[in-house]
């Protein structure tokens, strides 16, 4: 549930508000006048796990040797990208 907050009560409280969104993930929409100008909202950990990055390359491993084996001889990736630019 998103709670309002005005901008001179953010001013008094912000630790205490930021803390609540990063301990609670607490969302808060400011006010100014009683209009709504900004939000605040936690932010998601979007970094990968050593696990799901071991995963992808090897899902890319896979893909890359698929490819190999259905590519022409003598054509580099280079020629390939020239040609379909054509």
């Amino acid at each position: 549930m998103t709670e309002e907050i005005g901008i001179r009560e953010l001013k008094e409280r912000t630790s205490e508000v930021l803390r609540r969104v990063r301990e609670e993930k607490a969302t808060y929409t400011v006010t100014f006048r009683g209009e709504a100008v900004a939000q605040i909202t936690p932010v998601e950990d979007k970094r990968m796990s050593q696990e799901e990055i071991d995963r992808w390359i090897a899902e890319a491993d896979e893909l890359a040797e698929e490819i190999g084996k259905h590519w022409p001889k003598g054509v580099s990736a280079v020629d390939a990208v020239r040609e379909q630019r054509r």
